[in-house]
């Protein structure tokens, strides 16, 4: 790991300005496809290890010793914040989140507790060890956007179809809105004890809002994610807005206050570039699937996106998603290497 503080590639990407090289990381780089993580994660529960800021920080740090990728995230989870107010959350093995009891009506959201924000010391405490351990390796913070969270709270648990979630929006809008509002003050908490710890850059990752219309984003997303983007806005942070299968809606995610936009795979970056006027750095977009292709393949869509990344003012190579959990850690160490080798057009 090298000490490169501000003038870090990563960082000067997300400025848009020129880098020696390009950077790349790769969203969920820490965990499930490291050895070391299984090692260290063996009889630990996810939040549990989410909450013990020593365990958390060498997770974190974990892909960048192996990598050498040019960034670290931090190593949570997106229902932190839940479990930290309160709310009664747990992560099961096979099916992910699930709540106590779904939040679906105005009584419901009525009772949603207050964050205490002396609970965010364990996040704190993290994010300053893993800044401790990186030696200058830029530290991302991140979060699950408001629609994101708040449909793991009216689903109760993981569903794809969104049944609870597009019902209630539909037919109770203001209790919708109501809920929105509390999760995004939630989530602007948990990123300002992320940045307060010495994060150089925050992520905001809306898993699930490509299922909406860009009309229905703007009238029921846009407002709620804007307003986490406005509560951090005074830390002269670069803010990332990620989201999955976005393609229609990546200019009102440019509105909603991001400095730089991620980029799914359902789309070419000079393509994605063009709709949001080439005017803001991007990050992304390689398909994970590829990461167990041959490398010949592997090799030509990571040039062809470095490529296209260029009409951008500032390219981070990533993935459209996240690191699958069957990926060969030799694969995405071959590809960094590959990454960095590969000049830059600002400098030769």
């Amino acid at each position: 790991m090298t000490a490169v503080g501000t003038t870090a590639p990563l960082l000067a990407a997300y400025r848009g300005e020129p880098v020696t090289r390009h950077p790349v990381w790769f969203m969920r780089q820490a965990g499930r496809s490291l050895p070391e993580y299984r090692r260290l994660r063996e009889g630990t529960a996810m939040l549990d290890a989410c909450l013990t800021p020593e365990l958390a920080a060498e997770i974190t740090v974990q892909p960048v010793r192996r990598h050498d990728v040019d960034a670290a995230i931090f190593f949570s989870d997106i229902v932190i914040p839940l479990r930290l107010a309160g709310v009664d959350v747990d992560i099961v093995p096979g099916v992910g989140p699930v709540l106590g009891s779904p939040v679906r009506t105005a009584a419901d959201v009525d009772r949603l507790p207050h964050l205490d924000p002396a609970a965010l010391a364990p996040v704190r405490e993290g994010v300053a060890a893993a800044v401790s351990l990186l030696g200058g390796v830029p530290l991302i913070g991140f979060a699950g956007a408001p629609f994101t969270l708040a449909s793991y709270l009216v689903e109760g648990r993981p569903n794809r179809e969104l049944p609870a979630t597009s019902a209630l929006l539909a037919t109770d809008p203001a209790t919708w809105h109501r809920l929105l509002a509390w999760v995004a003050d939630l989530t602007a908490a948990f990123l300002r004890a992320q940045a307060d710890a010495g994060a150089q850059a925050l992520q905001l990752f809306d898993s699930w809002v490509g299922r909406l219309s860009p009309e229905a984003y703007a009238t029921a997303v846009q407002p709620h994610s804007a307003a986490v983007f406005a509560a951090v806005a005074d830390l002269g942070l670069p803010r990332v807005h990620f989201g999955t299968a976005t393609r229609q809606l990546l200019p009102a995610m440019l509105a909603a206050g991001a400095d730089v936009v991620g980029v799914a795979s359902d789309i070419g970056l000079d393509e994605a570039s063009a709709l949001l006027g080439n005017r803001v750095p991007l990050q992304g977009n390689l398909d994970p699937a590829l990461l167990s292709a041959d490398w010949a393949s592997l090799e030509a869509a990571t040039r062809d996106i470095l490529r296209r990344g260029e009409a951008a003012p500032g390219h981070v190579f990533n993935l459209g998603h996240g690191v699958p959990p069957d990926t060969d850690p030799s694969v995405l160490t071959r590809l960094v290497e590959l990454v960095h080798s590969i000049p830059t057009r600002q400098v030769d």
